[in-house]
């Protein structure tokens, strides 16, 4: 059986390139490329040894070749002091890297028709899926979207692994102009898709997830939270989640997701507890009067 346990390894960076407005780094990372699953991340420890920057930054897996000494390639926006840092590394700087971490996309048992949505660089992920779906026999369709051209995620490699690949920015640039959600009924209708991929900013998640359901198909969403850890021990990435026997729990999305399903995830009570979550206060346990408290996240 194969070891899915994450590994933390130092990692030679093989290349760093810019892919329109985003940074892609790809390290040396056998331990992690064998153990891999479509959906899953790294985190990775930025700053350098002597850093004040103790947390680490989570990023998804947009392609892994274990053919090829075992590299792991992530994208990523420059949003702070840690991912400028990493935009800095040049070839053969070691990084510090924990992966794979995360809870997978399922995948189907049988080839059926996938439809694969994505907002800005959170599309990443779906490009390994896209490959797992289609080794599998699946039918896969992309839909892509972001604000502009330069913002749309890896566009040619869409084109080339799925069967369609519909583009959707908000300015217009490229693409249909409008949002993903726009072009997705009609993806969705020409296709006959069967289950329906996403991931991308939560707004988005949220939207696909309601036409999903409007359509009576299943929907996997790999939520975007910021995550301090990864590990599961700050509890700093909790999303309210209900479980199949009709309880909600506030769920890690670095262990028990980032792959929910989408018709599960509240997204409309992200950011809170809600009074009705199992362990939240004033919540009565079934069978008897006792409450249940649970710690402050934050």
């Amino acid at each position: 059986m194969s070891d899915f346990r994450p590994v933390q390894m130092r990692s030679p960076v093989l290349a760093v390139r810019r892919v329109d407005a985003y940074h892609a780094i790809t390290v040396v990372a056998p331990g992690v490329a064998e153990r891999f699953r479509s959906g899953q991340f790294v985190a990775v420890a930025v700053g350098g040894e002597q850093s004040s920057m103790l947390m680490r930054r989570a990023f998804a897996i947009h392609e892994v070749k274990p053919d090829y000494g075992g590299t792991v390639e992530f994208l990523f926006a420059v949003r702070g002091n840690g991912t400028a840092w990493l935009a800095e590394r040049r070839s053969r700087d070691l990084l510090d890297i924990v992966g794979p971490l995360g809870r997978p996309f399922p995948l189907p048992r049988d080839p059926v028709n996938c439809t694969l949505v994505g907002g800005g660089y959170g599309s990443a992920p779906l490009f390994p899926l896209a490959h797992s779906l289609r080794r599998r026999g699946c039918r896969v369709d992309f839909v892509l979207g972001a604000a502009s051209a330069d913002r749309v995620c890896n566009a040619i490699a869409a084109r080339r692994v799925a069967e369609t690949a519909t583009f959707t920015t908000e300015d217009g640039s490229f693409g249909v102009r409008g949002q993903v959600t726009d072009a997705l009924p009609q993806v969705i209708e020409d296709t006959y898709t069967d289950v329906v991929y996403a991931c991308g900013p939560m707004p988005m998640l949220r939207a696909v997830s309601a036409l999903s359901m409007r359509y009576d198909i299943p929907v996997q969403v790999a939520v975007e939270e910021t995550m301090a850890c990864g590990t599961g021990v700050c509890m700093a990435c909790v999303v309210p989640v209900v479980g199949d026997d009709g309880v909600t729990r506030m769920m890690r999305a670095c262990v028990d997701g980032p792959v929910f399903r989408g018709e599960q995830v509240r997204f409309d009570d992200l950011g809170t507890i809600p009074f009705d979550a199992l362990g939240a206060p004033g919540w009565k346990a079934r069978g008897g009067d006792d409450t249940v408290q649970i710690k402050d996240v934050g």
